[in-house]
């Protein structure tokens, strides 16, 4: 088994030696072997003040032995239920956590980093007369100058592995055994410096601030990032990013200070949970469609706080009124309105408030319910439209709604012929 499973703890070997084979079944031996393995894998913290600085097992020992147990199944006729990789990750998801590497745990560690030098070789061409009571030996004196002891091998090789400040002690104990190559000795402190000194320069290196927006279509993602939104997440009604999705997308704005349009308010949930794991300030603004999305990065000031931000932005997008030009995808009842599947809707917070055979109709109907006192009309044309029929309907809008200022663009959406703002 696993170095620090049998050869640094004696009950293991005492079972693999010692055990009366003559009495008991290979099967019976075997499981004596993995029970006892389980058993040495609970204190590897103990051996290890690595392990238990972190609270872990040793990864290599449950790698191991879960081999082991994959053996010993077949052996006795068990069956082995494969698993996929989602199965697998949900697995190590809810487990015990496992150490992966020592530098993982160093980098929090400094101040418990007792033994700073990290040393590794193989003894190889051992004299003759060394036996494997002079390699226990040679353990048991490595012990004494360091921790995280590992000695694998036997009488043709051995490899080494020792934490201690006298890496020229091991060196010395091992030429006693026999020839000495693979010699790496590693600084840990020097280790740890360089990490730190690394996260100080990325620290440094941040800027004030940046945006991150979901958004649906090309020509909406352009638009975004004329506004100067840094990153640019593709999601909506029918694609809603993950929690991933979007702290990948606010680490990669590489900002001290980030703001999360979601655009959706299915998706201002994991917006909120991605802000809960990131390492740095987000706000997220809690935009429900893309015209909000937009009409708060207007509100945006460089030369503002952090938090005056995040109120004005907050604010801006109030104010906005967002109508949807879409299809029924299936017959309905709603708000008055008796929709047959395919029938051209206008949609305005969640409710059917215009119904036609026709898009450009619809729009016209649509737009009659919320223009009222209002000044500015800005109309986002889907990937199912012409730019032509887009400024013919812009110029019927502004014949039928004099006060109205109209503006059209390329939103390249999908599912949503028009997608239009009014303020």
């Amino acid at each position: 088994l696993d170095a620090k499973l049998i050869h640094t703890n004696p009950e293991a070997r005492k079972i693999i030696r010692d055990e009366d084979v003559d009495s008991i079944t290979f099967d019976e031996f075997f499981k004596k072997v993995l029970d006892a393995g389980e058993e040495i894998l609970q204190k590897t913290p103990e051996m290890l003040p690595v392990l238990a600085k972190a609270g872990v097992v040793d990864a290599g020992g449950r790698g191991l032995l879960t081999i082991f147990d994959g053996m010993y199944r077949t052996l006795v006729g068990e069956e082995l239920v494969l698993v996929s990789g989602e199965t697998v990750k949900s697995s190590f998801a809810s487990a015990q956590p496992i150490a992966e590497s020592q530098e993982d745990v160093l980098e929090n560690d400094y101040e418990h980093i007792t033994f700073q030098y990290c040393t590794e070789f193989f003894i190889t061409h051992l004299k003759n007369e060394v036996t494997n009571a002079k390699i226990d030996k040679y353990r048991d004196k490595l012990m004494t100058i360091g921790d995280c002891v590992l000695v694998i091998g036997d009488t043709d090789l051995v490899k080494t592995h020792v934490h201690t400040n006298y890496p020229n002690m091991a060196l010395e104990a091992a030429l006693e055994l026999g020839e000495l190559d693979g010699v790496k000795i590693e600084n840990m402190l020097e280790q740890y410096r360089k990490i730190h000194a690394n996260d100080e320069q990325k620290e440094s290196e941040l800027k004030e601030y940046a945006m991150v927006s979901i958004c649906s279509g090309d020509g909406m993602e352009s638009i975004f990032k004329d506004l100067n939104v840094d990153v640019v997440v593709e999601g909506g009604q029918t694609m809603n990013p993950s929690v991933d999705d979007i702290l990948i997308a606010i680490n990669k704005a590489s900002a001290k200070n980030v703001f999360v349009l979601p655009n959706n308010s299915n998706i201002i949930l994991a917006a909120n949970q991605a802000k809960e794991l990131a390492k740095v300030d987000v706000f997220v603004v809690p935009t429900t469609n893309m015209p909000e999305g937009i009409s708060a990065t207007l509100a945006f000031d460089p030369d503002a706080t952090p938090e005056d931000n995040f109120e004005n932005m907050s604010e801006a997008f109030k104010e906005v009124n967002c109508l949807e030009i879409t299809h029924a995808v299936r017959s309905t009842r709603m708000n008055g309105f008796s929709v047959k599947e395919g029938d051209i809707i206008g949609i305005c917070g969640k409710k059917i408030i215009a119904k036609n055979q026709d898009i450009a109709e619809a729009t016209l109907s649509a737009v009659k319910k919320v223009a009222e006192g209002k000044d500015m009309l800005t109309m986002y044309f889907g990937e199912d439209v012409l730019e032509e029929d887009a400024a013919k309907l812009a110029e019927k809008i502004e014949e039928n709604f004099k006060d109205l200022e109209v503006a059209y663009y390329y939103g390249g959406q999908p599912h949503y012929y028009y997608i239009i703002s009014i303020e």
